[in-house]
Order: C-alpha cells, then sequence, then structure tokens
C-alpha cells in the first residue's frame, strides 16, 4: 500500500432514510446508493457509508474539516433546530467546532475549522 486514498466513516443507524436525509438535506451530500440495509453519499472527496444498525451498536464520533463553520452554520442552524447539537465555539486547542449528533444513531458529528491565529499543539 503506498498512499492512502480515502477514509469514509461506517456509521450504524437505526433509520437508515432519515440518517440519510441529513446528510443530503443538512449537508447537501448526493446519493450513491440507498437499500434497506446500505447507503453511500458523496461530497466532493468525501463518502459517508450508513448501515443498518443493530439493536446494541456503540457510540462512536468522526471529525468533519471544512473551511468556513460559521457560513456553513448559517446555512445548516435551522435544518439541525430540533436535533442536539452545540452551536460553533472556539477550543483552547484552536479549532472552532459544532457538535451533532446525526439522527437516528449514536453518532456524534465535529464539525471543525482551524483557527488561524492559533497553533495546534
Amino acid at each position: 500500500m503506498d498512499n492512502a486514498l480515502h477514509l469514509s466513516p461506517m456509521i450504524p443507524s437505526f433509520d437508515l432514510k432519515e440518517t440519510a436525509h441529513f446528510f443530503e438535506d443538512v449537508l447537501a451530500f448526493r446519493r450513491a446508493r440507498h437499500d434497506e440495509t446500505y447507503s453511500i453519499l458523496h461530497k466532493n472527496n468525501l463518502t459517508v457509508h450508513v448501515q443498518r444498525a443493530g439493536a446494541e451498536i456503540g457510540e462512536q464520533s468522526f471529525y468533519l474539516e471544512v473551511d468556513d463553520i460559521d457560513l456553513l452554520w448559517e446555512f445548516i442552524k435551522y435544518n439541525v433546530a430540533s436535533l442536539r447539537v452545540k452551536e460553533p465555539f472556539d477550543q483552547a486547542y484552536g479549532m472552532r467546532e459544532a457538535h451533532i449528533i446525526i439522527p437516528s444513531t449514536k453518532t456524534l458529528l465535529f464539525i471543525g475549522q482551524l483557527i488561524k491565529n492559533k497553533l495546534h499543539t
């Protein structure tokens, strides 16, 4: 293996349609595949896989780094108002982040942007 090309999270979901719609309607991903057990969604060079979950799935999280979190938040804030979210805030480690629990999952989505005037430590 010379080069890794992509890292695609696989998210277990209790309701595939609802989880896929979150990625489509809120984050503007497009659906490449969808059936009753599996969905694949794409945006730019990103891919997310959503799979049907059993009753005892564990919690997980993943990080989506963006170039303008405040602009993205203005675009999505009304679509995520009914979800468990934390609006954009600055972290001590130099990232500005928002947190969203993805519908019908036990998955925490971190959305972050590097704060240009702070260094990563």
